[in-house]
């Protein structure tokens, strides 16, 4: 049993850093601000990954977050804690998000430039359906109790910690290199490949990697230079070369 709860909780943390590393290294930077453009493969690769782990669907992340560059912290910012207040946001960020999907035009105004392929409008946008297939596999490899100890495990990290400190401790608490709302948590980037170092990325949006200091650690940072040494992936200019 002990063995058994291990595998469940080592898996459970693959999954977290999978889903991590796939919405920051795809859904942010990539598709959301062209800090990378990445070969058709590769990006189906990321998309795949973000289907079983998280259900996310690629417009609709893209779209909310792009409306919330560009009201940051202001009326329109669909997730300010600073407009609807810190425990709002960071335990209900998912809500506000469905929110904002469902009860308004941000996909199609934000979101126009992103194109659907056959399995974007096929497979990937079924977001439960990736779910469920996902945690049908997770669960025929380690066993029913423990795949769903897993898959739960990485539900609450995923939306309810990571995801949700970005939008609300790191608007709320930490320091700032640059001049904006934002704030940098260095603790929280090595656990969300790199997002905690939110104030850089508002400062240089389009930047590939989001560390500036040296102090500073982007995890996502080496597995994009390998993409791009492997040539699956082109950047755009990091942050030192902009801020220069």
């Amino acid at each position: 049993m002990l063995a058994s709860l291990v595998i469940s909780l080592v898996v459970a943390v693959v999954l977290i850093q999978i889903a991590v590393f796939s919405t920051t290294i795809y859904l942010h930077r990539t598709a959301t601000h062209k800090a990378l453009v990445m070969t058709p493969a590769l990006e189906w690769l990321f998309k795949f990954a973000l289907w079983l782990t998280t259900g996310i669907e690629t417009k609709e992340w893209v779209a909310v977050h792009r409306k919330h560059h560009a009201f940051t912290d202001e009326e329109g910012d669909p997730h300010s804690p600073m407009l609807k207040g810190f425990w709002k946001v960071q335990l209900g960020n998912v809500y506000y998000y469905m929110q904002e999907v469902k009860n308004t035009d941000v996909v199609e105004r934000y979101a126009r430039d992103v194109k659907h392929g056959w399995w974007d409008r096929h497979v990937f946008r079924h977001g439960l359906l990736g779910l469920a297939v996902g945690t049908t596999a997770l669960c025929m490899v380690i066993g029913l109790g423990w795949g769903l100890l897993a898959a739960g495990i990485h539900a609450v990290m995923y939306v309810f910690v990571l995801s949700s400190s970005i939008n609300g401790l790191c608007h709320h608490v930490g320091y700032r290199n640059f001049d904006n709302t934002a704030t940098n948590l260095r603790f929280l980037a090595l656990l969300t490949g790199g997002e905690g170092l939110h104030n850089n990325h508002h400062g240089y949006p389009r930047s590939p990697k989001f560390s500036f200091r040296p102090s500073e650690i982007d995890p996502a940072w080496p597995i994009i230079k390998l993409l791009i040494a492997l040539k699956l992936a082109k950047p755009y200019k990091t942050i030192e070369e902009v801020a220069a």
